[in-house]
């Protein structure tokens, strides 16, 4: 679990929760097993290590699954798809268990449109479950059938925080990648600043755009801007707490669990409008919505939130009760437990002890 990211922490919260379900048994394989002696000094060359590091995994998913009754197999898109949940799906076709495919990433169109080999490779799961309506719809234009079973939060985890009137503390916290375009935040809070000299911003992530969003806070004149480089889950919750705004301007998203963690914490939100994101933020309902790479429109809709304490009140607290309804563990326990139930059902209905291995 030392790849900083979405998928990693929705994996360590499903895995600890089933944990606590009697009569089900969850075991998890790493795709980046770290290895030992001078196996492990060869995962730090380049191209040898993805050879070394595959051929460690797939021994361990042949170790391992065949004492399972479900492969649950999370999956990005392109080559993190071949690399990781493919070979799981395979040998767990071999051992003959049940497969699901849990795809998470909001590539999904361009993926399964360009890369000839997806859709096929993707048929090998029993069942394709995502976490949004968006990729269902996604899936179903490419001739798959999916299931949306949502992320969850956990609530008790970050603090909730009235916020009656704003102070001008912002937050970003995607991955510091070209399809997060972090630049548009940063863009938007110049515009803030301008209008509020004493803004703040705090960019939490790390990436290949780093210097270049570093270099552009220089370009830009800006002052009060903190990268804090990666920050692990546990700790996000204090980053929370002290901003009153959460950004978000990614090009390409599906389902940002930081967004839902923001409705936890009782951050408004104002996001772009990639992918995903309409599906789970109503724009003056939920959060505000503005479109993709639109840095005056998302600092015109953060300075309404600075100015409009009755529109924060809004938003937040409906925010909150859709978190509470949709995106808490009571909310999809049920679903992913029918699910499972569903899968073993024709290797027999009656068994009251499964086992999940997530991989």
């Amino acid at each position: 679990m030392d790849i900083l990211g979405g998928q990693a922490v929705v994996l360590d919260r499903l895995r600890a929760r089933l944990a606590t379900v009697p009569g089900v048994e969850v075991s998890f394989l790493p795709v980046n097993p770290r290895l030992p002696g001078p196996l492990g000094a060869l995962q730090r060359v380049k191209y040898v290590r993805t050879v070394v590091t595959s051929a460690a995994y797939v021994a361990s998913l042949l170790r391992t699954l065949w004492r399972t009754d479900i492969v649950h197999a999370f999956s990005a898109s392109y080559w993190s798809f071949l690399l990781a949940p493919v070979p799981a799906m395979l040998v767990g076709r071999l051992y003959g268990r049940r497969v699901v495919l849990n795809y998470h990433s909001g590539e999904a169109d361009d993926h399964l449109a360009n890369w000839r080999s997806a859709v096929p490779l993707a048929r090998l799961a029993h069942h394709i479950a995502v976490p949004s309506a968006y990729l269902v719809d996604v899936f179903a234009r490419h001739g798959l059938a999916a299931e949306s079973i949502h992320n969850f939060v956990d609530v008790d985890r970050i603090a909730h925080r009235q916020r009656a009137v704003l102070q001008p503390r912002f937050l970003s916290n995607r991955n510091l990648e070209p399809l997060y375009n972090v630049a548009c935040s940063i863009r938007a809070f110049a515009r803030v600043q301008a209008a509020v000299p004493s803004a703040e911003l705090v960019v939490a992530g790390d990436g290949s755009e780093r210097p270049a969003l570093e270099a552009l806070v220089r370009e830009l004149r800006l002052s009060n801007v903190s990268f804090v480089g990666r920050v692990p889950h546990e700790r996000m919750s204090a980053l929370y707490q002290a901003a009153d705004i959460y950004l978000n301007s990614p090009d390409i998203d599906n389902m940002p669990s930081s967004m839902i963690e923001a409705y936890a914490a009782g951050i408004p939100v104002v996001t772009s409008d990639a992918g995903g994101i309409p599906y789970i933020l109503r724009h003056e309902a939920t959060g505000m919505l503005v479109p993709r790479g639109d840095d005056k429109a998302m600092a015109d809709a953060a300075l309404r939130l600075l100015r409009e304490p009755a529109l924060v009140q809004r938003i937040t607290g409906q925010a909150r009760a859709e978190l509470e309804a949709r995106y808490v563990w009571p909310a999809v326990r049920d679903a992913w437990l029918s699910l499972y139930q569903r899968l073993i059902s024709p290797q027999g209905a009656g068994a009251t002890s499964h086992q999940a291995g997530a991989a």
